[in-house]
């Protein structure tokens, strides 16, 4: 006898697990312990500076009880703290300036232009990206002197334009090679001339890889130590990263107020950053596409 077959079962599709929805718990955790060791020492200068020398010494971890408000105050007092912000901004803008505009030309003309030697140009820019400043601050250190620069923030610009814009180049020139040949011949075609081409098609619309460069270069020259350490001998023209070290060495047994001090010339950087934080990405991300 044939068997009637009833109609066919639908099977529930289950729910999906945390584990599937969340990911693993493992990648959160080596996360978590990631940002805890990026994350830590940063929480902890500036906690350390609501605190007193007392409460450093006899909890070295612990949290301020009470709160003392008064380390950071002095600092934010003092003539010498805002002098050192004024000289990092002047050399971190001008930095700024110098590597956007002399980068952007520069790819410009690498990533548009059909000459002999091109290629090894670029090349010797990707090159210098393995070069560090340390191996390179003796020379540096003669030809800074020779050109008179020495105690004086043009004599920390310069280099730091220099040893910016192979970073700068190599970033820039990917977003000038995928502008399309088309919208630059029909600029020609309207009498458009390849400098009017420069500022009103290309500076736009490399505007992304420009915004990143720019930051890069920025934070760089406000975080530099090593160069200015060889070329700055006067307090005066101190950035803040000397007058961190000035500071904990005429403070040294003050260790409240040498880290709110620390703490204090590094939020600066640290906002910007975080405040551009997706230009930096999204500018890093078309660079490799292009």
């Amino acid at each position: 006898m044939a068997v009637l077959e009833g109609p066919p079962r639908l099977h529930k599709k289950r729910p999906p697990s945390d584990r599937q929805e969340w990911g693993s718990p493992a990648t959160y955790f080596i996360a978590f312990v990631f940002i805890a060791l990026c994350l830590g020492p940063v929480v902890y200068i500036i906690l350390g500076g609501f605190r007193d020398n007392s409460q450093i010494t006899n909890s070295p971890a612990g949290f301020p009880d009470p709160w003392n408000f008064d380390n950071y105050a002095e600092v934010l007092a003092s003539r010498t703290f805002w002098q050192q912000v004024g000289n990092s901004a002047i050399a971190g803008l001008a930095t700024t300036i110098g590597v956007v505009v002399l980068g952007l030309m520069a790819s410009f003309v690498l990533a548009r232009y059909r000459f002999a030697g091109r290629g090894a140009m670029y090349s010797l820019f990707a090159a210098g990206l393995m070069f560090p400043m340390t191996v390179a601050i003796t020379p540096l250190y003669i030809l800074v002197r020779e050109l008179g620069l020495m105690n004086s923030l043009a004599g920390v610009i310069l280099p730091q334009i220099a040893f910016g814009l192979p970073v700068t180049i190599i970033i820039l020139v990917p977003f000038l090679k995928a502008i399309p040949d088309e919208i630059e011949e029909a600029a020609s075609i309207d009498g458009t001339s390849r400098l009017g081409f420069f500022f009103r098609m290309v500076v736009p619309l490399s505007l992304p890889g420009v915004v990143t460069t720019g930051i890069l270069a920025f934070v760089a020259s406000w975080n530099s130590y090593l160069l200015p350490l060889f070329i700055l001998g006067d307090q005066a023209t101190y950035t803040l990263p000397l007058g961190v070290q000035a500071f904990a060495s005429q403070y040294s047994v003050d260790t409240a107020k040498v880290l709110a001090f620390t703490s204090l010339s590094m939020i600066p950087a640290l906002i910007f950053f975080t405040l551009f934080e997706r230009r930096i990405v999204g500018g890093l991300t078309g660079a490799v596409k292009g």
